[in-house]
């Protein structure tokens, strides 16, 4: 779980909804214990009533007494069930939120290079998906997590307190179910990993064609681009069904130990009330402690499973949180952009293709001149403008503005003093008067 130590900061943020979500998750556990130890005492009243320890009117009444408190503590397990969920669920949605914008902050530090080298379907999948994952664990995994530690650790103490070796009995399944769960779990997080690779392929397979869907109807190329799709289905429908299989395991392996727990109360229960060390009251005691088990060793299983998808999707997250912008805006310079450019023995390599643009360029532009820059396709005239904006560093040489080096000054002061209209045009989802106005919103009219 190492990768998900990147979500501490977070649950730090908010311990105290976090905090306030475990005592409610615990009190209403706590509520949820009290059945059983009231249908042990209803079986002892009917019982005392048969052996005519007492009147008929005084069982009615404890009867009556003991059922309202049954369901009333079943009410109030209800409703704090209700606050838990309240509480820790949008807690992970809380999370979810500001790990996404913590990617999206990310992504928009790192330089054109990180974007020529990653596919933009596995950059919006590790953005989705993968925090989906992530948020699971955030959330419902810890709930019930907590729900399962609190109901192991205050019902098997109670259980050895009542009956010793009934309770030795009862929870003998448990260290197998232990053992089965490591080994399963490291399957899991093999094939969770597999899954979510093949999720982003499938997200720059898809993202790529409606890019470029006029170009594949210009060339007819619909049959081709259907059997690529259904071949990556396939794929992943495989990598999907290998996960399931071990999965599946889960649930069937959780409800026979349980099942085997249940007929180890009756057996041994049944053989120490006809020794008369226990009552009949304590054997439906501890058949409802068994069955209040089901659905948290059950779900063990369950929560393995998310918290191994998660730490895959975290590890894939991390991969790019972990790239360091190239470009470092560390600016000592403060003055207003005046206007004078100059390159000084300019030289710049494409990292992607190795391929020099530019070779021990230099040139000076006073502020104020225009001047005009020709030269064929692939001879650098872009290249020129993208160093001025410093969307990449120069490979060697230096570059100046108003006669500092341009990596003095504030990134975002420099390209706020440029306007540029790119020879590739994009156009964004909103209006055409908004696309104008993208670079300066506040222009008018």
């Amino acid at each position: 779980m190492k990768e998900l130590k990147h979500l501490n900061k977070y649950f730090k943020k908010y311990r105290l909804k976090l905090f306030l979500g475990i005592i409610i998750t615990i009190v209403a556990r706590l509520f949820q214990l009290v059945m059983p130890s009231y249908v042990n005492k209803s079986i002892s009243v009917v019982e005392r009533y048969i052996s005519a320890e007492i009147a008929k009117s005084t069982a009615q009444e404890l009867l009556l007494e003991y059922i309202l408190i049954i369901v009333g503590a079943a009410l109030l397990s209800g409703f704090f069930t209700f606050l838990m969920r309240q509480t820790i669920i949008n807690i992970s949605r809380y999370i979810e939120y500001d790990l996404k914008n913590e990617i999206f902050d990310h992504y928009q530090k790192l330089s054109l290079n990180f974007y020529k080298k990653n596919r933009t379907g596995d950059l919006m999948n590790r953005i989705s998906e993968d925090v989906n994952e992530v948020r699971m664990y955030a959330g419902p995994a810890i709930m019930y997590g907590i729900q399962t530690l609190t109901l192991f650790a205050c019902l098997i103490p109670l259980m050895f307190i009542k009956a010793p070796t009934l309770a030795a009995y009862t929870l003998l399944p448990l260290p197998i179910l232990s053992v089965l769960i490591y080994q399963i779990s490291k399957v899991i997080h093999k094939r969770s990993t597999i899954v979510q690779q093949y999720l982003s392929t499938l997200s720059t397979f898809t993202q790529e064609v409606f890019s470029g869907v006029s170009v594949i109807k210009a060339y007819a190329l619909e049959p081709q681009t259907n059997d690529e799709l259904v071949t990556l289905a396939i794929d992943g429908k495989e990598k999907s069904v290998n996960l399931a299989k071990i999965n599946a395991w889960f649930f069937p392996l959780m409800i026979l130990l349980i099942g085997i727990s249940n007929i180890l109360v009756i057996y041994i229960g049944g053989k120490q009330y006809l020794a008369g060390e226990i009552s009949v009251g304590l054997i439906a005691e501890f058949i409802l402690y068994v069955n209040m088990l089901t659905w948290p060793v059950a779900i063990v299983g369950w929560l393995t499973s998310i918290v191994q998808r998660a730490a895959a999707s975290q590890e894939r997250i991390n991969e790019f949180l972990n790239v360091a912008p190239e470009l470092k805006n560390t600016p000592t310079y403060n003055h207003k952009v005046k206007g004078k450019i100059e390159f000084k023995n300019v030289f710049f390599t494409y990292e992607d293709t190795e391929i020099t643009a530019l070779s021990n360029l230099s040139f000076t532009i006073k502020e104020g001149e225009t001047i005009a820059i020709l030269g064929k396709t692939g001879s650098g005239k872009s290249t020129i403008l993208d160093l001025v904006a410093r969307l990449y560093d120069t490979t060697s040489g230096e570059i100046l503005i108003d006669d500092e080096p341009i990596k003095h000054y504030d990134l975002t002061n420099l390209r706020e003093s440029i306007g540029a209209v790119p020879q590739d045009a994009f156009l964004f989802s909103d209006s055409i008067k908004n696309n104008i106005k993208f670079g300066k919103e506040d222009a008018t009219d």
